[in-house]
């Protein structure tokens, strides 16, 4: 899982196409002939965001499915929450106090 994310962090530093769309702009307006060359750039970078959405965590489930599975973590982590809340007020813990 660290190394997914990883991976996806490395991969969306640069998702943005307008610098694309900018380079195409003015290669049409100086009637240069790199237009052909701009767009196969633009095309590629299109085709990773594909990718990269294709790849990411929970994209074959239905917004259902994420729905409930969103649900289901944040009843975890009220439980937790409400656990560690229970044991700090034991007081069966004796944290020294920082001076």
């Amino acid at each position: 899982m660290a190394t997914a994310q990883a991976k996806l962090d490395k991969e969306s530093d640069d998702c943005s196409l307008l610098p694309l769309v900018h380079d195409i702009i003015k290669c049409m307006d100086k009637d240069n002939q790199d237009v052909l060359q701009e767009l196969s750039k633009l095309k590629a970078k299109i085709q990773e965001a594909r990718e990269q959405i294709s790849n990411m965590p929970g994209i074959d489930s239905s917004p259902l499915e994420q729905q409930q599975q969103l649900a289901t973590l944040r009843e975890q982590v009220r439980t937790k929450n409400q656990l560690l809340q229970k044991y700090k007020s034991l007081c069966m813990f004796d944290v020294p106090k920082a001076s």
